[in-house]
C-alpha cells in the first residue's frame, strides 16, 4: 500500500488526512505548529490571527457536514474554532497522523514519488512517499507593496497584528481594506487616538444579518444565474447598508461579487460617527508624513498594510507545481496535469465555501488515489479527462477582477459542482 504525505493541519490538512483516512490510504501529517487549527490557532508562530477574528461565513454554511459544530454562535471567533478543529482531528483520530513541530523543508522527485525532508525535535529526516498533499495554507506570506519614500513611524503588515493594544494612542493608517483590515479598522476607533484607512478602489458591503438571519444562508436553493443575482442583490444592500461612496468611499469599477465582498457594516457606522476616515491611495512616505495622491498629507505613528497575501510553498520548485503567474495551474485547484504525485488542497478562495467544500475538495483526490491502486483504468479516464479536455468553467459566469490575490478565485457552486460530477464520473467503473 502506498504511503503519502499531508502538509499542515489546518481545515484543508485535516480534510485531506480525513479523505484519504476514509479510504483506506496510509497518511503521514506534517505540521510545523504544535498542534491542528493552522492560522484559527493564535499560538501557532505561522498564524496570522487577531484577536478580535471571528469568521466572516456562518457557522451552519462553513463546519464540515459530518461534524457539526458544538456552539450554537453564528459567527464564532478564532478560539471556539480551533478547539472545533481540534475536536474534529481527535473524534476521526487524525491527531496521531500529524507529526507536530515539524516543518518540511524541501520536497525532491525520486522513483515516481517524492522525498520529503523535514525538520522536527529529532533532527532532519527524509522519507519517500507515493504523493505529497501540500495544504499549508495561502494566508500565511504577506504581500508586501513597495512605496516611494520612508516611513520613520511602524511600518507592519496586518499578519504582524494580534491585539488592539498596539493601536493604543497612536495616530494609525490602514493601508488597503478587505475583511481583515475593516475589523482592526474597528479595533482602531476604540483604541487609536485616530484612524485612516487609505484604498484605491471600491467595496461592496454585505451585513451579517438580513431579515434577521445570517446573510449567507438565504437563497440556499438552486443559485440564480450571475447577472440576475448581482441584480437583486446590489439593491437589497442599498437599501439594508446604504451606498458606501456616501462615506468616502470610492464608487467600484466591478460589479458584486467580482471580488470578495466586505462582511462588515460597523465600518460604515463609524465613518458615519466620523470615528474614522477614507483617504486616497498613497502617493509617497514622507518621514512621518503621509502625503496622498489627491495632494492631501497627514502625520502618523502606525502604518499597517492590509495589503492581502501570496501564495507560498517554498519547499518545492515551482516548475513542478506548473506556475503561471500568481499561482499554480491546476485542474480543479488540486491536479498538476503531469500527475507527477503532488497535489495541493484548498487554494481556493470563494464567497461561502466553507471547509465541507475543501472537504469535497480532498474527497475527489482520495476517489482518484484510491482508483490508482485499486482500478488502474478508472484512473487513467481521470487522467485523460484532465490532460484531453478543456476544464469546467468555475466562475459560475462572473467576471473575477484581473489581481493576482483573485488567481485561484471561484466561484462556490459551480467549483462544489465541478467536484462533485468529477468524483462521480471518475467511481463509475467503464
Amino acid at each position: 500500500m502506498n504511503r503519502y504525505a499531508v502538509i499542515g493541519a489546518g481545515p484543508s490538512g485535516l480534510s485531506a488526512a480525513r479523505a484519504l483516512q476514509k479510504r483506506g490510504i496510509t497518511v503521514d501529517g506534517y505540521e510545523a505548529s504544535h498542534g491542528v487549527g493552522g492560522l484559527w490557532d493564535i499560538r501557532n508562530p505561522r498564524s496570522t490571527m487577531y484577536e478580535s477574528a471571528h469568521l466572516i461565513s456562518s457557522r451552519t454554511t462553513t463546519e464540515f457536514a459530518e461534524f457539526p459544530m458544538r456552539s450554537h454562535v453564528d459567527y464564532p471567533g478564532h478560539r471556539v474554532l480551533r478547539e472545533y478543529f481540534q475536536e474534529y482531528a481527535d473524534h476521526f483520530g487524525l491527531t496521531e497522523l500529524f507529526r507536530f513541530d515539524t516543518g518540511v523543508t524541501r520536497l525532491e522527485p525520486r522513483d515516481g514519488g517524492w522525498d520529503l525532508t523535514s525538520a522536527g525535535p529529532e533532527g532532519e529526516e527524509t522519507r519517500w512517499y507515493a504523493g505529497v498533499v501540500l495544504a499549508n495554507g495561502t494566508l500565511a506570506e504577506p504581500n508586501v507593496p513597495t512605496f516611494r519614500g520612508e516611513f520613520t513611524g511602524e511600518l507592519l503588515h496586518t499578519s504582524a497584528y494580534k491585539s488592539p493594544e498596539q493601536l493604543k494612542g497612536r495616530r494609525v493608517l490602514l493601508i488597503g481594506a478587505g475583511n481583515s483590515g475593516c475589523d482592526i479598522a474597528v479595533d482602531a476607533v476604540h483604541h487609536a487616538e485616530s484612524v485612516d484607512m487609505s484604498v484605491r478602489r471600491g467595496y461592496y458591503f454585505v451585513p451579517r444579518y438580513l431579515f434577521g438571519r445570517p446573510s449567507d444562508t438565504l437563497n440556499q436553493g438552486r443559485p440564480l444565474p450571475a447577472r440576475l443575482k448581482q441584480a437583486v442583490d446590489s439593491r437589497v444592500l442599498r437599501a439594508f447598508t446604504g451606498d458606501p461612496v456616501r462615506f468616502g468611499f470610492p464608487k467600484p469599477d466591478y460589479r458584486i461579487y467580482e471580488s470578495h465582498p466586505i462582511v462588515n457594516t460597523l465600518i460604515l457606522n463609524h465613518l458615519g460617527q466620523g470615528d474614522l476616515r477614507i483617504r486616497p491611495d498613497i502617493d509617497r512616505f514622507d518621514g512621518a508624513t503621509v502625503r496622498f495622491r489627491d495632494g492631501s498629507a497627514d502625520e502618523y505613528d502606525l502604518v499597517l498594510l492590509a495589503t492581502g497575501y501570496t501564495l507560498d510553498y517554498p519547499f518545492v520548485d515551482r516548475t513542478h507545481l506548473h506556475w503561471q503567474g500568481a499561482s499554480p495551474r491546476l485542474f480543479l485547484n488540486v491536479f498538476p496535469s503531469s500527475f507527477n504525485g503532488l497535489y495541493v488542497m484548498g487554494m481556493i478562495e470563494a464567497s461561502g465555501i466553507g471547509w465541507q467544500g475543501r472537504y469535497e475538495q480532498a474527497d475527489l483526490l482520495a476517489a482518484y488515489l484510491d482508483a490508482a491502486e485499486n482500478d488502474p483504468a478508472r484512473a487513467a479516464r481521470f487522467r485523460d479527462r484532465v490532460t484531453g479536455t478543456a476544464w469546467p468553467d468555475v466562475t459560475g459566469g462572473y467576471h473575477y477582477l484581473g489581481l493576482e490575490r483573485m488567481a485561484y478565485y471561484v466561484n462556490k457552486d459551480a467549483y462544489r459542482g465541478a467536484v462533485r460530477h468529477e468524483k462521480d464520473a471518475l467511481e463509475v467503473s467503464a
